[in-house]
């Protein structure tokens, strides 16, 4: 049984939200988990940058709640001229950044955990120690 990590990061690559959940939810599904908590508990933010797989039924839907709220949603979408090339994406490499230094933590390098609300929480502890890590 696999698992879906779904992050919320800021411009720095700090988790702000993460959502775990079983490999057979869609991506899309998943996103307006995270988006909903978004939401409630990030009032500030004004702007979410998201990867082209989460485009079509999740923009629709975002279309109807974050204008109301002072939010909008950017998807971020390869060229068709870096189709078969490598080609940093704006913004999207922040992301994945974020899950470089994730992996490097052994309990996250494989799913051990048997539960999702175990698995989100080592992420956080995880994403503590990076942070902790920073301080002067």
């Amino acid at each position: 049984m696999g698992r879906k990590r779904h992050i919320l990061v800021d411009t720095l690559g700090l988790i702000l939200h993460v959502v775990v959940h079983s490999a057979d939810i869609q991506d899309r599904d998943g996103a307006k988990l995270v988006l909903s908590i978004l939401l409630r508990r990030f009032g500030w933010l004004r702007c979410i940058f998201v990867d082209g797989g989460y485009a079509g039924e999740l923009v629709n839907w975002c279309k109807t709640l974050l204008p109301n709220r002072g939010l909008r949603l950017e998807v971020v979408k390869r060229s068709d001229a870096h189709k078969h090339r490598f080609h940093i994406l704006p913004k999207r490499w922040i992301v994945e950044r974020t899950f470089g230094w994730l992996s490097k933590f052994r309990r996250l390098a494989k799913d051990y955990e048997f539960r999702t609300d175990n698995s989100e929480a080592m992420i956080l502890i995880a994403a503590t120690r990076l942070m902790l890590a920073r301080l002067p």
